[in-house]
């Protein structure tokens, strides 16, 4: 089991590299598997897969994803505003085959498992996107290992004891330290690297603490719903990892907080 998480983790950090370094192709398909996959599974989690919404999430998903890689973002963002009326469109067209939780439940799936991911593209194709690319993985990633650390040789007091029992407080503090951290030697590195930073250090050791936070927030989140619908895993494409949504729920709430804080600052 180990060594199949080992050499699945191994597989994962590759494909994320030659999406990050050689953006272009290599991204954009990347972000295809992401959402293509993470769609399949929250709609599967929601017993949707075979409806009018899945599909129409798929499609529209794929349509922003070409738009953002041809350089179109305005029609990416005018289909962000035009889904939910695709969605009800469904809706009306179909009655009364579905129910309004389901259709609430399918626009839902359609931001989480689409729109958050989709965040990793806008970022890379900002002049600045490369080096904010990292931060995305950095903040959540990094959280995750330190708190997991920490939390394996500290924690005594439980955080979320009824949604997530083996976390500790211990762990989520070590989660943001160690998050912020990672952050700030990358800014050193960056300041070395680059003629400009963008931001100054403790401005990428402030992102990198809100990281943490919010890819805590993701993973409790993702648990969250995988407790309401009684399912251990989204999936088992990833041996020892699960599903897409299961490896990246913390990378879904982070890319987005990265995004806004490149377009407010860089």
């Amino acid at each position: 089991m180990l060594l199949q998480r080992f050499l699945s983790g191994i597989v994962l950090v590759a494909l994320i590299l030659a999406a990050g370094l050689f953006g272009g192709p290599f991204l954009t398909l990347f972000v295809v598997f992401l959402t293509t996959v993470g769609i399949f599974e929250f709609y599967n989690m929601l017993q949707m897969r075979h409806t009018g919404f899945f599909l129409l999430a798929e499609v529209l998903a794929l349509g922003m994803i070409l738009c953002y890689h041809f350089g179109y973002p305005a029609f990416a963002d005018a289909m962000i505003l035009l889904s939910f009326l695709a969605f009800m469109t469904i809706y009306v067209i179909t009655y009364p085959k579905y129910t309004a939780s389901q259709v609430f439940a399918g626009i839902a799936g359609f931001f989480y498992a689409a729109i958050l991911p989709i965040c990793l593209l806008r970022i890379r194709l900002h002049p600045h996107g490369i080096n904010a690319f990292w931060i995305v993985f950095l903040g959540s990633w990094g959280s995750d290992t330190f708190a997991y650390c920490v939390g394996c040789l500290f924690g005594k007091h439980k955080a979320f004891p009824k949604l997530s029992p083996k976390k500790s407080i211990e762990g989520c503090i070590g989660g943001i330290i160690g998050a912020a951290i990672l952050c700030g030697l990358y800014a050193v590195y960056l300041s070395f690297d680059t003629p400009e930073m963008g931001f100054t250090t403790f401005g990428y050791v402030a992102l990198g603490i809100f990281a943490s936070l919010v890819a805590q927030m993701g993973d409790l989140a993702a648990s969250a719903m995988k407790r309401n619908y009684n399912i251990k895993d989204y999936g088992n494409l990833i041996p020892g990892h699960g599903g897409i949504l299961d490896r990246f729920d913390s990378i879904y709430f982070t890319a987005p907080l990265v995004y806004l804080a490149m377009v407010l600052f860089l």
